[in-house]
């Protein structure tokens, strides 16, 4: 049987920084996306040398870094708040060339459906100027699938003039927005470069345990195969009374695929 890559999103376990990576070792994951927009993980708040402890404690686990996620909230919809949120995602996709990984994960908003939307043109600008970033420092700027679908995205994504761009497949969040979670992965397959392992309802923004929702994941990850998908599932946990056992059931059910 395939080993699978399985993470897990540093806050699902609400231990803090040091103590989900712990947590995550104990448990079995092969590695971790973490939010870096606030706090100690913060760009602006981790020196040269914190930035080389951090690093060096990941690698003590035995874990690697599988993604950053540098969401500033809101998307990138609004001209008039850009420029700051694109200098902070660049200072993001520079922490994760010192931390070793090669994907930043974001969500750039719910795309409008006219591309002449002033909306519309804003994102495209924005993404744009930090997919030439990424790619010249040789990390993925991925946007997190959801409140569009795939086919959209997918135009979008197609329209932007840099290798840098990518996605973070969500296949719960496409579930609860009642798209095709499925389907998606052929359409994005040119884009997939992180996925998480993620359970909802269909059409309903509510989020379950791994295996009781919408997504078929015996089925998904037959797909993630067939288009060659060799990076991470990363377990999101947001919801539950008790996370830690919920991600602990989680990576035993995709172990098991």
């Amino acid at each position: 049987m395939k080993k699978r890559k399985v993470g897990v999103m540093i806050e699902s376990f609400r231990l803090g920084v040091r103590g989900g990576i712990l947590k995550a070792a104990e448990i079995g994951a092969d590695g971790f996306q973490i939010y870096v927009t606030k706090g100690e993980m913060a760009p602006e708040n981790m020196d040269r040398s914190a930035r080389q402890a951090f690093k060096q404690f990941v690698a003590d686990q035995g874990l690697v870094i599988s993604a950053l996620c540098a969401d500033y909230g809101r998307g990138f919809l609004d001209a008039s708040r850009n420029e700051e949120k694109v200098e902070k995602s660049k200072r993001c996709v520079d922490l994760a060339v010192d931390l070793g990984t090669n994907v930043v994960t974001t969500h750039i908003g719910k795309l409008p459906e006219d591309k002449n939307d002033p909306a519309y043109r804003a994102c495209k600008q924005a993404v744009t100027e930090l997919a030439r970033y990424g790619e010249s420092k040789g990390v993925y700027f991925a946007t997190e699938t959801g409140p569009e679908s795939p086919a959209h995205l997918k135009e979008f994504l197609d329209g932007i003039p840099a290798e840098g761009i990518r996605a973070n497949y969500d296949p719960a969040n496409l579930a609860m927005f009642d798209f095709d979670q499925l389907g998606g992965v052929k359409i994005l397959k040119d884009y997939i470069v992180h996925t998480h392992a993620k359970d909802g309802l269909r059409g309903e923004i509510v989020e379950v345990p791994l295996g009781e929702g919408a997504v078929d994941f015996p089925k998904y990850i037959t797909l993630l195969d067939e288009i060659g998908y060799d990076g991470f599932l990363t377990i999101e946990r947001e919801v539950g009374e008790d996370p830690v056992k919920d991600i602990i059931q989680a990576v035993k059910f995709l172990r098991s695929l």
